[in-house]
């Protein structure tokens, strides 16, 4: 199928904005609606197009589908199509979560609340057990992806070991399963176009550092929000597999060793973004507001939340932009480089069983809280919502309104004299 003519950008922009406003259900919710608005029935965008674009966007660390919409923006109106549709993607759920982030913070002292994140840390515990075999069948083509997904899992919950130093082993290891298999030859006349890419990527680059080089010129380096810029700086270039590949990264960071937020508050997060459109990984603007909110330093918690939220979203999407932007254009040269796809597919292996434990220790967090026995409502609500999450996929928002409403009512009938 070939694709008509090119849109007018005015149409396209109402079509991204349309996207980020309704793009619910997760990454393969918001891939199937642009597959269907852009390939099926606006037929802007070829079919063999959308499914290249989409195996390269699936290798690269990041959210997928915000990358992908970035760069079916750029394959429509270049550069300025590709910022906007990219931006779009990510500005309604940024400024929806940073509201739900100060109720959060500013009514987290209420009995209701607490029943309500009760009830949704059972829809999170779900969800990342809910996400183990999806990732499976994506990445795991051979035995040796299941052994480096299995080695992954024993690693980080049995030895504690480093989430860079198992990447790096499982790069290698993909990297040696491809050794044998040739390159394509070199092309000494494409050198001009590798000279656009470099140039795009110096322009991403200086945008991306600037704000991180400002905020500790003005605060200092061991300020909080410098301090996550650098940190979400360096996870947006190692998370491969989408956002549930960074949150183990990201929890065991932000909570053990920075101290900046709870696991629990990290739990809380995480089910507010999944009422949120857009991407899965905004959950780090979560992170960035309450680890400013609670770690202000010589500014206002209100101002210090803001800051550092703001800065944790641009330097967890603009790397986005620098992949598709300067590499995008490039996608059949990237692809005939074997050793890098099996570099890349390992790494994808190994996130499968990265995520994997986090579902454990997320699990393990809301089924027994500190201090206290087990939870059994939350059990049997995250096998609830599990079970139906595997019979309905598309249903991941009801789920997780299912959730809050089921802790909020739990919590009125122990309140109600009829409760127990």
């Amino acid at each position: 199928m070939q694709p008509d003519a090119t849109p007018p950008f005015r149409e396209a922009v109402r079509f991204w904005l349309k996207l980020g406003c309704i793009g619910f259900g997760g990454p393969a919710g918001q891939i199937a609606i642009m597959h269907r608005e852009l390939v099926e029935r606006r037929r802007w965008i070829a079919e063999a197009d959308f499914s290249k674009a989409l195996d390269f966007c699936m290798l690269l660390p990041g959210p997928e589908a915000q990358q992908l919409a970035t760069w079916l923006g750029w394959c429509l109106h270049g550069t300025k199509g590709g910022v906007t549709a990219g931006a779009l993607f990510v500005l309604p759920a940024a400024f929806l979560l940073l509201g739900l982030s100060w109720l959060y913070i500013a009514g987290g002292h209420l009995p209701w609340l607490a029943d309500v994140f009760r009830g949704l840390a059972a829809a999170v515990v779900a969800l990342v057990f809910a996400a183990v075999p999806r990732l499976a069948r994506r990445a795991l083509k051979n035995p040796l992806h299941w052994v480096l997904a299995a080695a992954s899992f024993c690693a980080i919950q049995f030895f504690n070991a480093p989430f860079i130093a198992i990447l790096l082993v499982a790069a290698i290891s993909g990297w040696i399963s491809t050794r044998s298999q040739p390159s394509a030859p070199r092309n000494n006349a494409e050198a001009s176009s590798w000279r656009g890419a470099l140039a795009m990527a110096s322009i991403c680059l200086l945008l991306w550092w600037t704000p991180i080089l400002g905020v500790a010129t003005w605060l200092g380096w061991e300020s909080a929000p410098a301090r996550m810029g650098l940190f979400f700086s360096q996870a947006a270039v190692v998370t491969f597999g989408g956002a549930y590949a960074v949150l183990p990264y990201v929890t065991r960071h932000a909570v053990e060793t920075h101290g900046w937020l709870t696991e629990a508050q990290m739990i809380s997060g995480l089910a507010l973004a999944e009422t949120t459109p857009g991407p899965l990984i905004m959950v780090l603007q979560f992170v960035g507001f309450v680890g400013g909110w609670q770690n202000p330093g010589s500014l206002p918690p209100a101002s210090a939340a803001v800051l550092c939220a703001a800065l944790s979203t641009w330097v967890t999407f603009l790397p986005s932009f620098l992949f598709i932007l300067a590499g995008g254009p490039h996608i059949e040269k990237i692809f005939a480089l074997p050793w890098l796809s099996g570099a890349l597919s390992g790494i994808t292996a190994a996130v499968v069983g990265v995520v994997l434990n986090l579902a454990v220790d997320f699990s393990r967090h809301a089924l027994w809280p500190a201090n206290s026995g087990t939870d059994w409502f939350v059990g049997l609500l995250a096998v609830v919502a599990f079970l139906a999450l595997n019979r309905f996929p598309s249903a991941l928002l009801t789920v997780v309104v299912f959730c809050g409403s089921a802790g909020w009512l739990a919590g009125l009938w122990e309140f109600l004299p009829i409760g127990p």
